[in-house]
C-alpha cells in the first residue's frame, strides 16, 4: 500500500514538472514573438524613407536638404568622378531600378545614361532631370549644333531652380509630406541666397581686368556670365574630348600676352593638362601660378564643408579670389 502511494506521488510531480517547463516554453516562444515582431515593425520604419538615387555628388547634396528625414539617397558619383566620363555598372543599373524617385542632371551632362533613365521612367520609377524646368533662354549655347552647357550649379539662381524641381518630385510621390518639403526649400533658397550676396562681395575685390579664369575644361561658363569672368579653357564642355598640344599652344601665346596671373586646376580631372600648360606658358618667359584647385564636375567629400553645394562654391570663390586679386 505505500509502494502505490509513492507511485501516485511520483506521477503527480512528474505531471507537474512537465506542466512548468511547457509554461515556460509557451512564455518564451511568446517574448520571441515579442522580439520578432518589434524587430519587424523598427524595419518598416526604415523602409517608410523615400528610395532615392542620383548621379552626382551636388544633386545628392541638393535631394539631402530638400528631402530631409524623409529620403535616403544613394549618390552613384563620388567626390572627383567626372561624369562626362562615367560608365554605369550593372550594380549601378540596379540602384536605379531599385529606386522610387531618380534625379539626374541632363543636358547630356551624365552622356549615354540618358537612354537608361529613358527606359526606367517607363516603369514605375519616377525619374526627373533637374534642369527640365529652366527655361531655354536661361541656358548657355554651346555650339552649332544646339547644346546647352549643363553645368547649371555653378549659376546660383539655375540651381535654385533646380532645388524647386527636387521639391515637386518629393511632393508628388509622397504629398502627405508636402509641407516639410515647401519648408525645407524655403530654407535652401534663402541659403543659396545669402550664398550668392557673399560671392559678389568677394568678387568685388577683384580688377574686372584680371577676371579671367583659366582651367582644363569648360565648366565654368555659367560662373563666368554671372560674376563677370572671361573663361578660357583647354578642352571644350565635355572632357569626352582630348586635348592637343595645339590647343594649349595657342592658349599660352594668348595667357603670356595678356599677362593672366594664375591658372586652375579642377578636382574630377588630371592635373596634367593644366602643368603642361603652364610649362609652355613659362617658356614664353611669363611667370605664371597655379592659383589652386577648384570644384567643376563634383564637389567635395561627403560629411565636410566642402562636400556641400554651398561649401564648395565657397571653396571655389574663396581660392579664385585669392590667386586673382
Amino acid at each position: 500500500m505505500y509502494f502505490i502511494l509513492m507511485k501516485k506521488s511520483v506521477l503527480r510531480g512528474t505531471i507537474v514538472l512537465i506542466a512548468i517547463i511547457i509554461g515556460i516554453s509557451v512564455i518564451f516562444v511568446q517574448n520571441n514573438d515579442d522580439v520578432k515582431i518589434n524587430d519587424f515593425e523598427s524595419s518598416n520604419d526604415y523602409s517608410e524613407k523615400i528610395a532615392i538615387t542620383t548621379t552626382t555628388n551636388v544633386i545628392t547634396d541638393l535631394v539631402e536638404n530638400i528631402g530631409g528625414d524623409h529620403v535616403s539617397v544613394t549618390g552613384l558619383m563620388g567626390p572627383g568622378i567626372d561624369p562626362h566620363l562615367y560608365r554605369p555598372s550593372a550594380s549601378d543599373v540596379k540602384e536605379l531600378q531599385n529606386a522610387d524617385i531618380i534625379f539626374y542632371n541632363g543636358l547630356d551632362l551624365e552622356g549615354k545614361m540618358g537612354d537608361i533613365f529613358v527606359k526606367i521612367g517607363k516603369g514605375e520609377t519616377h525619374v526627373w532631370a533637374v534642369s527640365e524646368s529652366i527655361p531655354t533662354e536661361s541656358l548657355l549655347i554651346l555650339d552649332t549644333n544646339g547644346h546647352f552647357d549643363p553645368h547649371i550649379w555653378w549659376n546660383v539662381e539655375l540651381w535654385a531652380e533646380a532645388a524647386k524641381v527636387v521639391a515637386t518630385g518629393l511632393k508628388e510621390y509622397d504629398p502627405k509630406n508636402s509641407e516639410q518639403y515647401d519648408e525645407n526649400l524655403s530654407e535652401y533658397l534663402n541659403q543659396l541666397e545669402t550664398l550668392n550676396s557673399n560671392n559678389l562681395k568677394k568678387i568685388n575685390s577683384i580688377p574686372k581686368e584680371q577676371r579671367v579664369l583659366v582651367t582644363a575644361h569648360d565648366a565654368f561658363r555659367y560662373f563666368g556670365h554671372t560674376y563677370g569672368f572671361e573663361e578660357l579653357s583647354i578642352q571644350g564642355w565635355s572632357t569626352d574630348s582630348e586635348a592637343g598640344i595645339r590647343e594649349i599652344q595657342n592658349l599660352a601665346d594668348e595667357i603670356s600676352k595678356r599677362k593672366i596671373k594664375a591658372l586652375f586646376v579642377e578636382t574630377s580631372i588630371s592635373p596634367a593638362t593644366i602643368e603642361a600648360l603652364k610649362a609652355a606658358v613659362q617658356d614664353r618667359g611669363h611667370d605664371i601660378v597655379i592659383g589652386g584647385e577648384l570644384f567643376s564636375d563634383a564637389i567635395g567629400e561627403k560629411g565636410t564643408t566642402k562636400g556641400t553645394y554651398i561649401g564648395a562654391f565657397t571653396h571655389n570663390i574663396d581660392t579664385i579670389v585669392k590667386a586673382l586679386k
